[in-house]
């Protein structure tokens, strides 16, 4: 009945005689509905099989002036060969949190060309302790003052039978505290602080000016400064923090504070000091804030504890950058609710915080003293921090002993006590008390 159509069949059949050229035709027909799988399978290249491209959002399509997209929103139903609708977004005329859509940044009210450069929880210093000094303006002395270590030497100062109560604290942390084989390294760790710091309560009796102290938890932290051309914060939550009544003691006299200002601080060209901290535009001019409100009973920070990551690769110099900075934060954070805003080049009084952070078994401690807050150059007084890395409070803790060769290398239970570390715990804890 149709003869041209019937020779063009026929004309055609040759085209597609191999097995391979019959694959593709199959590709191409699919059933007779050749269209939309030759769209499919015919990407922009033009070749067979071609991968076919990602297909773009509505809102992604550039609009090309003079053609306009054909959809399907006037059919009211989805059609496979038009275009999908792009519909004005419906604005409520009230406020829902859970459809809430930020604006643009350069909308947002704290909006500021200049961008602050933030140090959290989550920054990794690639210089490590140094750039954290750089930041901070600070001078390091190794290990602690004396006169904090000098605290321990009494008898009156020590806990009776010390060092059994504090192997059965360990014992307790690693052992004791779990219904399983072993317990997880985020709750020993914690727990065994917790367990050092009753210990060292119980001093209490002999020690009054311990009850003028508290323990808080999840509270955030401000402090904002200016270094060389850059502004700086650090802010977030930092751990447990020991506030008290009375601030801890001035550990360097006036003519030590004096002598800083002939120490060079290091350098790192031509790498940038924040090159590893968070750039924003959106922020709080002069953010100082210590967490909790004016009227608080506990204004002086004593000592923050904070926890050691327990990643697969442990990074002690970028954890004792990470406790310098927020040490240093806090300092700062309370100098400008005592000396105000304005920059000063000398405290009358210079403020005093200490630090100590640990994974469950390595210790970290830290004496940071408050000597300026005018940090802008490199020249005059600088801050001061005395710290002692990784001291050891036991070598092993092993709920299996660890066996090689049918030899027993390490037994079990608890093994390699270090009395001296909880020493240095013991003195830190009661500076400013005894």
């Amino acid at each position: 009945m149709f003869p041209e159509a019937a020779c063009c069949v026929k004309a055609a059949a040759p085209l597609f005689s191999s097995p391979g050229m019959m694959k593709a035709s199959r590709l191409l027909t699919h059933g007779g509905s050749g269209a939309p799988q030759a769209r499919r399978h015919f990407g922009l290249s033009g070749g067979l099989g071609a991968k076919s491209q990602p297909r773009r959002r509505p809102s992604e399509r550039p609009d090309i002036p003079g053609l306009e997209m054909v959809t399907y929103a006037e059919k009211m139903h989805y059609m496979p060969r038009l275009t999908r609708p792009v519909f004005p977004r419906w604005e409520r005329d009230y406020r829902d949190p859970r459809f809430y859509r930020a604006p643009p940044r350069h909308e947002m009210p704290l909006y500021k060309d200049k961008p602050c450069h933030v140090f959290n929880q989550r920054t990794n210093a690639l210089n490590g302790v140094g750039q954290a000094l750089w930041l901070s303006k600070t001078q390091k002395i190794s290990g602690l003052p004396p006169q904090v270590l000098s605290l321990t030497e009494n008898p009156a100062n020590q806990i009776p039978d010390q060092d059994e109560r504090v192997q059965n604290a360990i014992k307790h942390a690693r052992f004791w505290d779990t219904t399983e084989d072993r317990p997880a390294k985020h709750k020993y760790r914690k727990t065994l602080l917790f367990n050092l710091l009753h210990l060292c309560s119980s001093l209490q009796p002999s020690h009054p000016a311990i009850g003028r102290r508290i323990l808080a938890e999840e509270y955030s932290l401000g402090a904002t400064w200016t270094r060389g051309e850059d502004l700086l914060q650090v802010r977030g939550e930092n751990g447990f923090l020991h506030s008290s009544m009375d601030p801890l003691p001035v550990v360097s006299g006036r003519e030590e504070v004096a002598s800083t200002a002939d120490h060079q601080l290091e350098t790192f060209y031509p790498v940038s000091p924040t090159i590893d901290l968070q750039q924003t535009h959106v922020y709080k001019e002069d953010v100082n804030y210590t967490g909790f409100r004016d009227d608080y009973p506990y204004p002086h920070v004593h000592t923050l504890y904070l926890m050691e990551g327990g990643g697969l690769r442990r990074q002690p110099e970028q954890f004792r950058a990470r406790m310098l900075m927020f040490t240093f934060g806090n300092a700062l954070a309370r100098a400008r609710k005592l000396y105000g805003t304005q920059p000063q080049s000398v405290l009358d009084r210079p403020i005093t915080v200490q630090s100590v952070g640990s994974n469950g078994r390595i210790f970290q401690f830290m004496v940071f003293q408050l000597n300026t807050t005018d940090l802008s150059g490199d020249d005059g007084v600088k801050n001061q921090v005395w710290m002692e890395e990784d001291v050891e409070l036991y070598d092993f803790a092993k709920v299996r002993p660890y066996i090689k060769k049918k030899v027993v290398k390490v037994p079990t239970g608890l093994t390699g006590y270090k009395p001296e570390t909880f020493t240095k715990f013991l003195a830190m804890y009661l500076h400013g008390a005894a």
